[in-house]
């Protein structure tokens, strides 16, 4: 599976400072501390309808992520997942009429539209599903000489207390887990299992529903062996990031991060785990199964510029949850609009202290809302003609793009 086009990124002055971001697994702000390549995994899509505004906060979220590294002076590896064949996506295509393979083409290819137009850097590896089962089942099979699979009617299942660490990710009670195992896929109360909240691994063919024939039998993955396997084949043990929202802390990361720790023997999975923020739409969080969703497809074909969509993202803490109003779209057009003015003119205020305030609030946990307010100050001490630095009208359009992906 293709990702979407590359970017060139402005050349900045110096260096910027380490990134500072909040772990879910200790409950605190850490510094990263990558190597010279810094590895990111972040859970992407399951392609049966258009990117909403919740989907488009968590990749924008990441975006500032491997720019804050790239500014550190890192290399980054960045690999995300498609989940190309799953329950919710089968579903739609019998809804719809669709085939499942045309929806899921369909709508990743308007994914991909949509990562464009928002200047997100592209991952470095984009895999889907279906392209991963050789690996899953490679997995699989390990997992099963370490005496961590059993079979309930031909479904394999992860004996979640083959981990010792299991747990430890979410830092949740048991009865926070049971509960959110039963809104987020799992199946506790299937008879048959030793323990509620082990998962599934593979499942076998149900009628009319897509299977591969395997050494495993006739099936398709489970959903977070799905990402392990990709994780692992591409970024290995430990790396520094897993991301995505924060409806994945538990039972998805929980899961993935204990089929690793068995699988491989090692730990971490991740070094650190990163989650999005919840984006809402009257009191609800959006969601395809609620159907309260605004998509940025047709932001876009109301002629609302990208860049003003990406903002109107920006000015909401990547950690908070949060409600999509009317205002939001016009409110970032209003802004976009006076950056653009600010930067046009040969001159302007010195700019240095600028970015460095940029950069600050960049990597002090990604407070994006602090680093639009010192691009305000400075477009308003331009409106007021408050200096004649010919350099800083680019350096300010310069760090605006790198740093934010916002192209003035």
């Amino acid at each position: 599976m293709h990702s979407w086009p590359t970017l060139d990124l402005p050349k900045l002055p110096g260096v910027g400072p380490a990134l500072r971001i909040f772990d879910s697994s200790s409950g605190d702000v850490r510094p990263t501390t990558p190597g010279p390549t810094a590895r990111m995994y972040v859970c992407g899509i399951t392609p049966y309808d258009a990117t909403h505004m919740g989907h488009a906060a968590t990749y924008v979220a990441f975006d500032l992520v491997n720019r804050a590294w790239r500014d550190a002076g890192h290399t980054v590896h960045y690999v995300q997942n498609v989940t190309d064949v799953d329950d919710p996506l089968l579903e739609r295509a019998v809804a719809t009429g669709d085939d499942w393979r045309a929806l899921a083409e369909r709508e990743t290819e308007l994914f991909r539209d949509d990562m464009t137009a928002l200047r997100v850097l592209p991952p470095d590896q984009y895999l889907g599903a279906v392209e991963t089962i050789p690996s899953v089942v490679e997995a699989i099979e390990v997992l099963t000489e370490r005496g961590a699979v059993y079979s309930v009617d031909d479904d394999l299942y992860f004996r979640i207390r083959s981990d010792e660490r299991f747990g430890g990710v979410a830092s949740m009670t048991e009865e926070q887990m049971a509960e959110l195992f039963a809104e987020r896929g799992g199946d506790p109360g299937r008879p048959g299992k030793e323990d509620p909240l082990d998962c599934l691994l593979w499942q076998a063919a149900r009628p009319d529903e897509p299977a591969w024939d395997t050494a495993l039998g006739h099936g398709r993955p489970g959903w977070h062996i799905e990402c392990v396997a990709i994780a692992l084949g591409t970024l290995g043990m430990s790396f520094d990031v897993q991301g995505g929202g924060r409806d994945l802390l538990f039972p998805h990361h929980e899961m993935g991060a204990s089929e690793a720790h068995v699988l491989t023997g090692e730990w971490p999975y991740a070094r650190t785990y990163v989650h999005a923020g919840l984006v809402g739409l009257d009191g609800e969080k959006m969601s395809k199964s609620r159907g309260n969703l605004i998509f940025v497809s047709a932001l876009r074909k109301l002629g609302h510029d990208p860049m003003a969509i990406r903002l109107s993202l920006l000015a909401h803490h990547y950690r908070s949850d949060w409600q999509w109003t009317d205002a939001d779209i016009p409110s970032a057009e209003e802004r976009l609009a006076q950056w653009r003015a600010a930067v046009a003119p040969p001159t302007g205020p010195d700019a240095d202290a600028t970015l460095i305030a940029i950069r600050a609030a960049l990597t002090d946990d990604l407070n994006a809302p602090a680093a639009l307010a010192a691009v305000d100050r400075w477009a308003e001490q331009q409106r007021l003609r408050a200096g004649d630095d010919s350099s800083a009208p680019g350096l300010i359009s310069r760090a605006v793009d790198a740093l934010l992906g916002v192209a003035l």
